[in-house]
């Protein structure tokens, strides 16, 4: 280990910046929302006004003498001057801070880390001021991941230290208590920002950890999208939620790209169904989400797509919410956004298209299945989920309603990963299209003039031999 970061507590303590130019008020920006004492010299003259960070105290237009540098912790400076800048440097340590000349790491006592602030929850990424720019690089995909409501869980961890320490005096049994806690529904609550919830429940598991039962305690269930099947499309809570997770429960419609996002050591079941064959009936696997989790697990019902849109993730949430457990809902982007992102074909548009509606082709058994009457207006688009087995009834619907056989319709099969296939044609030949596409993976039917739009694979193919 090349360097250590300490981390230092701010209240009453005393920071000078010495500098007008943008390294100085990113030193300054650093410190504005906490509770250190933060004084400002600008020996060059006095900042642009529209470059001063909103809260910034009042620049002092002169360089600090020992008065001004006694009782500072710690002292930034960032001067043209680097001959001056030595010097403060050098007063600031004899006064017993720690000096730091920006751009001058073999004359500073440390060097400013790439931080991630979440008020009670600092990261810090450090290279030892020899490369900074990796030291943000590293910062934002840490950041990526890290929940925006952590703070809420330090908070709330903070409230009840001395609770917990009082309630289990034993180290290794208060250590086992937050490894608990922190991956508990108490801690999704508090990342949520539901505290008081959240506080009830971290109670609920102190008095159980205070008086041991052999019962575990429940667990929690995230019903998440994921998406069309990209793992770059996931979403960073989505991507949370996997690598959290005790027990993944996923469909057939989940890559295996995506699931390579998810925690190791997490249990995997596969409840994938197809058209006329699902492995598991759909009331078993509610029912095996909330044994998961009365096991006390963190469940992971990981579906293709967005839960909510044709994905029957509502009747999962009654389910497990109707059995006493938590359920938190996680979207992902539903597979008619990726279809039409990747193939270019826009949903809505000024000049063709002024709706879209997201549609089933498959009704539920015995159900009612769509209006296709009301569906058949000109200047709107239709995505029509599981609609393949259904391609010849739907156009005949439409067009007997009044749509025009000519109408521009593109099937995309695979949407959004490295298998894509896209082809086009018009409404009365649907059916024939779907049938000579051969399709194997999972697609998606567009209807409407903004079809005429998307790249088809054999354009693709042209697009790339003209480069």
């Amino acid at each position: 280990m090349r360097v250590f970061l300490a981390s230092i507590p701010l209240d009453e303590t005393k920071i000078v910046v010495v500098g007008a130019g943008e390294p100085a008020l990113a030193k300054l920006r650093l410190f504005l929302n906490s509770p250190a004492d933060l004084v400002w010299f600008t020996p060059d003259g006095a900042p642009a006004l529209l470059e001063t960070p909103a809260g910034a105290p009042t620049p002092i237009m002169r360089t600090p003498d020992a008065d001004d540098l006694t009782g500072a912790r710690l002292v930034f400076i960032a001067l043209h001057d680097v001959a001056l800048a030595r010097r403060i440097a050098e007063a600031a340590r004899q006064l017993g801070a720690q000096a730091n000349i920006v751009d001058q790491p073999g004359f500073s006592d440390f060097h400013t880390p790439a931080l991630i602030d979440r008020d009670e929850v600092v990261v810090a990424v450090a290279t030892g001021g020899n490369a900074p720019i990796l030291g943000r690089d590293l910062r934002s995909r840490i950041e990526a991941v890290l929940p925006q409501g952590v703070a809420s869980v330090a908070r709330l961890a903070g409230e009840l230290r001395g609770a917990v320490k009082e309630s289990i005096p034993d180290f290794l049994d208060r250590r086992r208590f937050w490894e608990r806690a922190f991956r508990s529904p108490a801690a999704d609550l508090a990342a949520d920002g539901r505290m008081a919830e959240a506080r009830r429940e971290m109670v609920r598991l102190l008095n159980v950890a205070a008086t041991p039962r052999s019962e575990a305690a429940p667990g929690i269930v995230h019903i998440v999208g994921a998406g069309p099947g990209d793992p770059e499309l996931l979403t960073l809570k989505a991507l949370r939620a996997l690598q959290d997770a005790d027990v993944i429960i996923h469909d057939k419609l989940v890559s295996a790209e995506v699931l390579d996002r998810a925690r190791r050591d997490a249990k995997r079941i596969y409840v994938g169904k197809s058209r006329g064959d699902h492995s598991v009936p759909q009331d078993q696997i509610e029912q095996l989400m909330i044994e998961e989790a009365r096991a006390g697990h963190r469940v992971v019902r990981l579906k293709g797509g967005d839960p909510f849109v044709f994905g029957r993730g509502g009747e999962e949430l009654e389910a497990v919410r109707a059995a006493g457990i938590e359920a938190i809902v996680v979207p992902g982007i539903t597979a008619a956004l990726a279809c039409a992102a990747s193939t270019g074909l826009p949903l809505t548009h000024r000049d063709h298209a002024q709706a879209v509606t997201f549609v089933t082709g498959q009704a539920k058994p015995g159900g009612q299945g769509a209006d296709w009457t009301r569906l058949a207006a000109p200047n709107h688009t239709l995505a029509v989920y599981m609609g393949l087995g259904q391609a010849k009834e739907i156009a005949s619907s439409l067009i007997a309603a009044g749509r025009d056989g000519a109408t521009p319709v593109a099937v995309v099969e695979n949407g959004s990963r490295p298998d894509q296939r896209t082809f086009k044609g018009r409404l009365d030949d649907l059916a024939a299209l779907v049938a000579r596409m051969d399709l194997t993976g999972p697609a998606l039917l567009f209807i409407g003039e903004t079809a005429a739009l998307a790249v088809a694979s054999d354009e693709h193919a042209m697009i790339e031999a003209a480069a």
